[in-house]
């Protein structure tokens, strides 16, 4: 009896998937409004500081400290000076009247809030005593000239963005979209919309597979070519592989890639091209699959919902982002009490949907199982679950939040 390969670890798999990557080259000049999700081609730096001067960062009135001897001074308000203003030297025994942000006039050299003072009659009188450079922000405290102030790599969110804008950038060299041709494959699929519920064969599912994983790829930053749903055969399969293999980078296959009499991806990348990787050792998830079909990268996904879905986050996800330039492409996960327990440990790596409380702990859905999506509704995140191990209640475990997968 011949004996089955062993199953491949997660990490093994992982590495060995970012290491058949090669980052798309080609990038593009983007207007800096519609840059957001993209990745950076090229480093950003600053020809400018930020702040361009000092400014002040309350309202209220610049002084010269050494001119403060006591907590009643009297000072007079010789100006005023708002954001965009530009004041004159401030004398001996005056003030300046100054709004955030406004740019602190030469010889001041500290901002008194002005809920620290009393003004009447033009003048105002000191509170409390001032120090050197109190709510002042100093020219170049958040961007100096010269600073590299956004990497290469890096992909680009709001904060990114606005601090790109702050130094003059209207456009920015951003890297090409991953071109990624999609489909389904599975004789029961029908796509909503074309049956209604009450109409449905016996057998027949609705295609939510194809629905999600587009969504998820556009999220990566992809351009996407639907091919739709392919029955189940083999020259079928062959023909949409080879169609989709033209002008794409990746093709993103879900269903099939089992071991069933009816699961054809295998032998029809086979036929047009290799495969480097073919199941691991997780649940939900085995069915994985990653090769080559003319030019075009091939990612196989199980077809049960749950599996194609966190499969994708695990697996696809950092293959994407590697191939748009992103270097740390890790999954982030923290440290959060589980207050279940998990007594019936696998022998494969798990990924459990679970759901933060309002104590602070996670909660698990009750049905573990790869074919209900509703778990990944219902749960904010997985807990990764190393083989064989089972989880107690309020035993430590490792969490990751869907939010920060798919941002």
């Amino acid at each position: 009896m011949m004996l089955r390969a062993p199953l491949m670890p997660l990490d093994v798999a992982t590495a060995q998937l970012l290491a058949a990557v090669t980052p798309i080259a080609e990038h593009e000049q983007l207007s800096t409004l519609q840059a957001d999700g993209r990745v950076l081609a090229r480093n950003v730096v600053s020809a400018l500081h930020v702040p361009p001067q000092d400014n002040s960062s309350m309202d209220g009135y610049a002084v010269r400290s050494a001119d403060i001897v006591d907590a009643h001074t009297v000072l007079k308000v010789t100006q005023r000076i708002a954001a965009g203003a530009v004041g004159e030297p401030l004398q001996p025994l005056t003030t300046a009247r100054i709004f955030t942000g406004a740019p602190i006039p030469r010889k001041a050299d500290a901002v008194i809030m002005q809920e620290d003072c009393t003004a009447q009659d033009g003048a105002i009188t000191v509170n409390t005593l001032p120090l050197p450079g109190q709510w002042i922000r100093r020219a170049g405290e958040d961007v100096a000239r010269g600073d590299v102030v956004l990497s290469r790599g890096r992909r680009l969110g709001p904060a990114e963005l606005g601090l790109a804008a702050s130094i003059g950038m209207s456009e920015l060299s951003v890297v090409r979209r991953p071109r990624v041709a999609l489909f389904s494959t599975g004789d029961e699929l029908v796509m909503p919309g074309t049956v209604p519920p009450e109409a449905m064969r016996p057998g027949a599912i609705y295609n939510s597979n194809r629905l999600f994983l587009n969504s998820l790829l556009k999220r990566m930053g992809c351009e996407v070519t639907d091919f739709g749903i392919v029955p189940d055969q083999r020259d079928a399969t062959v023909d949409a592989l080879r169609a989709a293999s033209l002008g794409n980078d990746v093709i993103l296959t879900s269903g099939g890639v089992s071991v069933g009499e009816e699961d054809h991806i295998k032998p029809a990348v086979q036929t047009l091209g290799h495969l480097d990787l073919w199941q691991i050792a997780i649940k939900p998830g085995k069915p994985f699959a990653h090769g080559r079909v003319g030019n075009a990268h091939f990612i196989g996904l199980p077809g049960n919902p749950v599996s194609s879905f966190v499969t994708f986050l695990l697996l696809v996800r950092p293959f994407l982002l590697r191939m748009q330039g992103v270097a740390d492409v890790a999954m982030p996960s923290m440290r959060v009490p589980a207050h279940f327990d998990w007594p019936r440990a696998d022998k494969r790596q798990e990924f459990l949907r679970v759901r933060r409380n309002a104590q602070g702990g996670l909660d698990l859905f009750t049905n573990q199982s790869s074919g209900v999506l509703t778990s990944a509704v219902w749960g904010d995140g997985l807990v990764n679950t190393p083989a064989g191990r089972p989880i107690f209640c309020g035993e430590m475990v490792r969490y990751t939040s869907f939010a920060e997968l798919l941002a």
